[in-house]
């Protein structure tokens, strides 16, 4: 189901526990204006919650709308897949993921792509299930912390 105002307050544990997985400490105040962007500004991209049979939130996906200066074209990034860990296995996920591209792909996009840690095997198992293309890229970042270094250098 589309993540909307209504329905906020659901998903925003499950994204702590997703920022919490990849170590960043999670601030209700600041998802709750990011992620409420996504529920009211579609320009922007897309959110989508799983429920289980109770109703109680399971998983998550989030799409970004983003430029491509290489292709030159707008681009779906799938940029959060997740699943609490009690449901993990059972499709989940894969539904989540076909849910994003069927979205993207009826919105006009090519399809979906994203990007996992090198140690994040268990999600590494799910996408190597589908179709996909395989890339290897090498990220950087310049934080501010790191730009004021260099700024005093």
């Amino acid at each position: 189901m589309p993540v909307t105002l209504d329905n906020l307050e659901q998903v925003l544990p499950l994204i702590a526990d997703y920022q919490r997985f990849y170590k960043v400490e999670p601030s209700d105040e600041r998802n709750r204006i990011h992620f409420g962007r996504l529920a009211t500004a579609p320009s922007q991209g897309a959110q989508w919650l799983a429920l289980d049979e109770d109703s109680a939130a399971v998983g998550f996906v989030t799409a970004y709308r983003v430029l491509s200066s290489t292709l030159a074209v707008e681009r779906c990034l799938l940029n959060d897949l997740y699943v609490v860990p009690t449901v993990r296995g059972r499709g989940v996920g894969r539904q989540l993921i076909m849910h994003c591209a069927e979205w993207a792909v009826a919105e006009g996009y090519n399809g979906v792509y994203w990007r996992t840690a090198d140690d994040n095997h268990t999600a590494q198992r799910l996408y190597d299930s589908l179709p996909t293309t395989r890339r290897t890229w090498i990220d950087y970042t310049l934080d501010r912390k790191a730009l004021e270094s260099l700024r005093d250098a």
